[in-house]
């Protein structure tokens, strides 16, 4: 899977995951709802200040949307503390 695939699928899970439509999420980004739609197809891409944008919309840096972390730091991480032994 290259970039453009990978940004691709990203996009669109990134903006799911947060719970978007398509033109919500096109609308707090300010470009159009076609717009982000090509973006999601991999049609075209968005330049960098309509990366920040988006990264910033969705709480996902924009190093993840472009390589592809599934992850997105959306998941429960893991909190355990070990446990201390007593004296």
């Amino acid at each position: 899977m290259g970039v453009s695939s990978e940004m691709r699928v990203s996009l669109e899970l990134a903006r799911e995951l947060n719970g978007l439509k398509q033109s919500e999420a096109a609308q707090k980004i300010g470009v159009s709802t076609d717009t982000l739609g090509n973006y999601e197809r991999g049609k075209s891409y968005p330049d960098i200040p309509i990366l920040r944008k988006i990264e910033s919309v969705y709480g996902v840096p924009y190093d993840r949307l472009i390589f592809l972390s599934l992850d997105f730091g959306l998941t429960e991480k893991r909190t355990e503390k070990p446990e201390r032994k007593s004296s």
